[in-house]
């Protein structure tokens, strides 16, 4: 059998509570609203391990149309546990880093929103302008504003 080839990441799959806010919170960031709704019954369940289930899924997409955030909301089953105040440094999946152009116009707009800042907006050595924020529902949330070469998107 021929050895399988990486060919891209899909997207990066995230559990709300609240999939409306989810979408209206990141969509302040830039993502766009690529298709909403349900996967639903036993073949879901086949994929996920969970049995016959209901979510309901937004696809969201970064503006280039590279990268997508699959938002989930879990009506059955139930959702069992809750890592979304972890810190950085704990085990798992733990936070989505998005590149932005304007960090500082952004990040109070975010701020507005409910988003609360982690520590500070750093420069990392006059390569990038870096923050975390904790975003819609606690989720953690990376900014990084590139300094030299803007033009390169």
């Amino acid at each position: 059998m021929e050895k399988s080839n990486l060919i891209e990441m899909n997207n990066i799959g995230i559990v709300v509570e609240n999939i409306d806010n989810a979408i209206s919170f990141f969509s302040e960031i830039g993502l766009i609203v690529e298709g909403r709704g349900m996967v639903e019954g036993e073949w879901a369940g086949q994929v996920t391990g969970l049995g016959n289930q209901s979510v309901e899924v937004v696809m969201m997409v970064t503006p280039d149309g590279h990268s997508r955030l699959e938002i989930s909301r879990f009506i059955k089953p139930t959702t069992i546990s809750d890592h979304r105040t972890a810190p950085v440094n704990s085990l798992g999946y733990l936070r989505i880093m998005f590149r932005v152009d304007n960090i500082d116009e952004l990040v109070p707009r975010l701020l507005e929103k409910g988003a609360e800042l982690v520590g500070e907006i750093v420069n990392y050595e006059n390569v990038y302008k870096l923050c975390y924020i904790r975003g819609s529902e606690g989720l953690l949330i990376g900014l990084a504003e590139q300094l030299n070469n803007k033009s390169e998107k």
